[in-house]
Order: structure tokens, then sequence, then C-alpha cells
């Protein structure tokens, strides 16, 4: 237990009740302890169903799903991903079919979830089941 009397698990449970965010970076949780510590706790709550793990260090917030009864994220993945981006650090713009799409150049709908992350070349897989963020970047 911390010096405030309430186990580690209970204060990062309450720091994700008390927050308006529906991401999380685990380095949101550094001042709770050690980072072997925040990842237990965070796979713990992955388990229960509380949160679901979106990528390395990504997290959502989670609600069961209607059909199966499993754990599921909030929002779409195509909504929480440029969240988890921006708190990452990374700049994102729109992809190259979706400002055609938007500028009227094209009627086809861009399928699947592209980001453009400008320069910045990505590696980092982030989706949940089937969904995965596929990235582009401009030359």
């Amino acid at each position: 237990m911390s010096s405030t009397g309430m186990p580690l698990k209970d204060r990062i449970k309450r720091s994700i009740t008390q927050r308006g965010d529906e991401v999380f970076v685990r380095n949101e949780f550094a001042k709770f302890g050690s980072p072997a510590q925040i990842s237990r706790v965070l796979r713990e709550l992955v388990a229960t169903g509380r949160l679901v793990k979106l990528g390395v260090g990504i997290y959502a917030k989670a609600k069961p799903s209607i059909l199966t009864g499993k754990a599921i994220p909030v929002r779409p993945v195509d909504v929480l991903a440029p969240v988890a981006l921006k708190k990452l650090g990374v700049t994102i713009n729109q992809s190259r079919l979706g400002s055609a799409y938007n500028a009227g150049q094209t009627t086809q709908v861009p399928a699947g979830m592209v980001i453009n992350t400008g320069k910045r070349r990505i590696s980092r897989r982030i989706g949940f089941g089937e969904r995965v963020v596929t990235y582009e970047t401009t030359s």
C-alpha cells in the first residue's frame, strides 16, 4: 500500500473513472508506482473487462458487447486511435483518400482506418480485434 492507504489497483481504477478520457497511455499512471506494478494492475483491469488493450502501452475504457458479452472499447477504434496517437506526441493528418473524398474528387468512400502521420514513420500497431490502423506518410 502507498502512503495514501489505498491499494494501487484502487487508485488506478479511481483515476480511470474520474477522467473524461476514453484512452489511456501507461505513462499517465507513472505517478502511482513502478512500471512493473502499473503493468500488472493494467493487465488485471483488462482481464476483468474494465479496460481493453489497443496496443503496447495503450488502453481504452471498455463495455460489454451486446452480442458476445466480452469487453469491447466504448468507442470505435477509428475514434480512439487518433486520440492515442496525439497522447503519444504524433501529429496526425487526414489520409490522401479521405482528403480526396471530402474535396469531391472521388466518390469512393475510404475503407479501413488510415492515418497520415506526415513525415514521421510509425510502426506501432493500434487496433482491437480485426480493426487495425494503417499509416501513410507524406513524401
